[in-house]
């Protein structure tokens, strides 16, 4: 594969980026739970959920960025704790998600794996609802790597022949970024009926702020990532399910907000069959289409970003897909409100 051909300026603003740069996200936010609040783990209509992302962003000028994910997540010691009420009320979960992230047909590169606990009370029930309360905590170990062979340096520059990369770079101070670990918490509200849900949230990551440069700089680090999130699903008749999601984060410049709705209309009289869709308006970036199919414990979906930021200028248009798929495991039969989110 051929150098891309940069000069030192545009590395320099990658390594910027890279060094006070945004989390991975995903249009399908509702599909990635442990990726928006340690709480959520172990928050489903099941005894364990795989779930797997896919986001292949910007395909028309370059393709540049894809990342990935996969997490699995569980309820542990249900109904094994002696004098405690260790129903679906009261639930201990663990869970871990591994991710990549990788630019520049795979220039940078960054990867993720994280582990997240997570614990669930019940504090209040009445004659139709009941109220739980959730907290989370969380380990990520995060790694980013250039391959600076790859990448042409001004001083490399000769002229209308090019680049010589046989010359040296004249750039000492660049170096390897180490490997970083962070923190990470939330708290989950919970209430719910046999026929509704609604959960909200609030999450922190990267609370140590690690430091991550490649110009060994003690005032590069990773800055926190706050989330602020809300989800609600209900039953509008035997056949029709409406769910609503919403959720804004900010990391230091960064800041955005995503909202949107679908609804799911079961195929039969079974209920084994759930085909939804929707959409969602990413602030000032895109509208976003999404379509799911959900067949017995498996679900899937489908995104498309409509960019409506200044990209929409560009010669070819860019476009981004998104692709999740979730499968839950459960022991007995639930009354599942079949929503991604849990």
């Amino acid at each position: 594969m051929k150098k891309t051909k940069l000069t030192l300026v545009v590395l320099l603003t990658l390594l910027g980026k890279s060094s006070f740069g945004q989390d991975p996200q995903f249009s399908q936010f509702f599909s990635s739970p442990l990726n928006i609040n340690p709480a959520l783990t172990a928050h489903i209509n099941a005894d364990w959920r795989f779930i797997s992302n896919i986001r292949d962003q910007w395909i028309g000028p370059a393709s540049p960025y894809i990342t990935g994910t996969a997490s699995y997540d569980r309820k542990l010691f249900q109904n094994k704790i002696p004098n405690v009420d260790n129903s679906d009320d009261n639930v201990f979960g663990i869970g871990g998600m591994l991710m990549y992230d990788y630019s520049m047909s795979g220039i940078q590169k960054s990867t993720y794996a994280s582990m997240d606990v997570s614990y669930n009370v019940k504090f209040a029930e009445g004659n139709v609802a009941k109220h739980r309360l959730g907290l989370g905590f969380g380990t990520t170990y995060g790694r980013r790597y250039v391959d600076f062979n790859r990448l042409y340096f001004q001083d490399q520059w000769i002229g209308y022949n090019g680049f010589n990369t046989n010359l040296p770079t004249n750039e000492s101070a660049l170096s390897e970024m180490k490997p970083w670990f962070s923190v990470s918490t939330g708290l989950l509200y919970n209430f719910y009926t046999e026929k509704s849900n609604l959960d909200m949230g609030v999450a922190v990551f990267h609370v140590n702020k690690p430091k991550q440069t490649f110009l060994e700089d003690e005032n590069q680090f990773l800055p926190m990532r706050k989330v602020a999130h809300l989800n609600f699903e209900t039953f509008i008749n035997e056949q029709t399910v409406f769910n609503f999601n919403s959720i804004y984060q900010f990391q230091k410049e960064a800041k955005y907000y995503s909202v949107g709705a679908a609804l799911g209309y079961y195929l039969g009289n079974t209920q084994d069959v759930l085909v939804n869709g929707g959409v969602w308006y990413w602030s000032k970036n895109a509208i976003i289409p999404y379509a799911g199919l959900a067949y017995g414990d498996m679900q899937f979906g489908v995104s498309f970003d409509i960019t409506t930021s200044k990209l929409t200028q560009a010669t070819r248009k860019p476009g981004t897909w998104e692709l999740s798929f979730i499968i839950r495991g459960t022991n007995k039969p639930a009354n599942i409100i079949p929503c991604p989110w849990r």
